[in-house]
């Protein structure tokens, strides 16, 4: 049944009837009576019933008015669409789309966007030492973009010279190649950059839906990065020159390569050495990210108060070192300082204060391991071996040496000079595994768990990382088991997998401030490690299991809030209403969302890649957890 309309006056007529709280989305929230009758062109009307279907009546609509029509001839099936492949269609035809990004001509305008700056006058892009194509090319746009200024960066790119940049953000160019920019997926929202983890997952979902062009292109900016920044960044922000992200390109030229229709052995070539140039300047820089013990932490380097945070962010910790510096001067001084003079003079440097530059090394620290924040990691991140990121060097390691033997015949030859060989790699992976069941297994908790510098101890605390081994294939069959009896007793909710336990958070919060990478909110990136980690180990069934909670949660959601598909979720109220720290990206859209969130976009389509015909059936029907499973 085909519906021809006006445009126009069918979202008028619609949002007057159904939409009573105003926000120019049809939910549950609003009274109406979730009835309504679309007036065709002949006259004739046909009734629209459910939040769910006016809801995609209104998404429906708003294309046809973003792509200029004024009449539309709309298809019932689309209206009626069921939900699940309602969100995977978007997600594959639409969303990816809308994500993607070029830093060039054609994409220069949607890139130089910045929410998280305070410079919102001119707009800057900074071009590698390197790289004199760039330079000119970026150095010629300035003639036609207003406002547009092109930065070259010193040959050493420095903390001290990054800070000296600070209250002149840009962006960072990426690769080019044939006139062109190399295009990248964004998060969404105010994550307006190519960001580092965030690219891996995002790839996951892109190469199930044929995207591998985009995902490639993806690996290709990476390696662009280490070449001419020297890592993978945060995000290609001038603020995150100093900071990396969890290291996943291994991972990330493997699925790749693997879904590659043509082999392309000079390109993996390429990519393998950038791979090894990232493990060993990046990671094994001994008293950097290598601790004495060789396992691994998160380091990044820095000067000052990290510039990209909402604005409010380190008051109450900036206010508690203020009263401490007043505190220590003599009594027969003037006046103490305020908080804010406080802080300009210790961004000044006439202010030293080695006690707060710990607590931003932890916290820039910890947004390097994209948990920002997390009480897991609030004042300790720096003195932490955590098991993700030795589970993820482990499979780097494990990935090198597959690599090598299965493409390039057992050696390897590098142009550092060096030759590598498969037993290289899995010497390196040996030895951080049996270090990693020294100092971070626990036979009686039945985990893994961070082991703590600074104390020479393991630490407790119950987090979703803990279960990054079993994605890696790190843990032995008999400590997979008591993994998912763990993971059951701790971080499964209703909806998902916690980020951490409530028990944890309750024992280690220092006040009562929600870190949003802390319970009860759930992420896509652990949901998905952890149930392909269970797939590894033969446990299909508990792995649909987690997936359909996630994805139930998803659904009902989307169906009840106008398509929403948000960055995050509270996985113990099953809900997006999530307002922790900066709030929940990718909830405020007019009409139709037509970006959801990078990764979270992923792990629906990973979901149902995992789950059963029978449980796809059920999810359709929004049958709940309790009943499905």
């Amino acid at each position: 049944m085909v519906l021809e309309v006006d445009v126009n006056k069918s979202i008028e007529a619609l949002l007057k009837d159904e939409d009573t709280d105003g926000d120019k989305k049809i939910t549950k929230d609003d009274n109406g009576d979730k009835r309504f009758e679309l007036v065709l062109l002949n006259g004739k009307e046909v009734a629209i019933k459910s939040t769910y279907h006016i809801s995609n009546l209104l998404q429906e609509l708003a294309l046809r008015k973003k792509a200029g029509d004024s009449v539309a001839i709309l298809d019932i099936k689309r209206i009626e669409e069921a939900p699940s492949g309602r969100i995977s269609r978007n997600i594959r035809e639409v969303y990816w789309d809308d994500l993607t990004r070029t830093v060039d001509r054609k994409g220069l305008k949607r890139v130089l966007e910045d929410t998280k700056s305070s410079d919102t006058v001119t707009r800057r892009i900074y071009v590698s030492f390197k790289d004199t194509l760039a330079q000119n090319y970026f150095r010629a746009l300035q003639r036609e973009f207003s406002n547009f200024k092109m930065e070259v960066l010193p040959e050493d790119v420095t903390p001290e010279y990054v800070k000296s940049i600070n209250d002149k953000p840009g962006i960072l160019s990426l690769k080019i190649e044939n006139g062109k920019g190399v295009p990248f997926v964004v998060p969404g929202g105010r994550f307006n950059e190519m960001y580092g983890w965030d690219s891996y997952f995002e790839s996951i979902g892109l190469i199930l839906d044929g995207r591998i062009d985009l995902a490639r292109a993806m690996v290709d900016n990476f390696c662009y990065q280490i070449d001419h920044y020297g890592k993978i960044l945060n995000a290609n922000r001038t603020y995150y020159l100093t900071r990396t992200q969890p290291p996943f390109l291994s991972s990330f030229i493997r699925g790749v390569y693997e879904a590659m229709e043509v082999e392309d052995l000079e390109w993996l070539r390429y990519v393998t050495g950038v791979a090894i140039d990232e493990y060993e300047t990046v990671w094994m820089v001994e008293n950097k990210r290598m601790t004495p013990n060789g396992l691994n932490r998160y380091y990044a380097e820095g000067i000052g108060i990290p510039p990209e945070t909402e604005e409010g962010h380190f008051d109450e910790i900036l206010q508690e070192f203020a009263d401490r510096y007043n505190e220590s001067r003599d009594s027969f001084e003037k006046e103490g300082l305020t908080m804010h003079e406080f802080v300009e003079k210790y961004q000044s440097g006439e202010i030293l204060d080695p006690l707060l530059d710990n607590y931003f090394l932890h916290d820039r620290s910890l947004r390097e391991s994209g948990h920002d924040t997390s009480w897991r990691l609030e004042k300790v991140c720096a003195d932490l071996n955590t098991v993700g990121l030795n589970a993820l060097l482990y499979k780097y390691e494990k990935d090198l040496a597959f690599l090598i033997d299965k493409y390039f015949g057992g050696n390897f030859d590098h142009p550092n000079g060096k030759s590598y060989t498969p037993s290289y790699w899995e010497e390196r992976a040996e030895e951080r595994r049996e270090m990693m069941n020294i100092l971070m297994w626990d036979q009686e908790k039945g985990g893994y768990y961070d082991y703590n510098l600074a104390t020479g101890s393991r630490t407790d605390f119950e987090s979703a990382t803990n279960y990054i081994p079993l994605w890696a294939g790190l843990a032995s069959a008999e400590q997979a088991e008591l993994m998912l009896n763990r993971l059951n007793e701790t971080l499964v909710e209703h909806c998902g997998i916690a980020s951490t336990s409530k028990e944890s958070v309750e024992k280690y919060a220092l006040n009562d401030i929600q870190r949003q990478w802390d319970y009860p909110n759930g992420w896509a990136p652990h949901q998905m490690m952890i149930w392909s980690g269970l797939q590894r180990y033969g446990y299909q069934e508990e792995a649909e299991e987690l997936a359909y909670r996630w994805l139930w949660m998803i659904t009902k959601n989307a169906v009840d809030y106008n398509g929403t598909i948000p960055e995050k979720y509270d996985v113990v109220e099953c809900t997006h209403k999530v307002y922790a720290e900066y709030g929940n990206v990718g909830t405020e859209f007019d009409y139709i969302t037509t970006s959801g969130f990078g990764w979270m976009n992923a792990s629906y389509q990973l979901g149902l890649d995992i789950i059963s015909d029978d449980l796809r059936i059920k999810l359709d029907a929004l049958v709940p957890p309790e009943e499905a499973l």
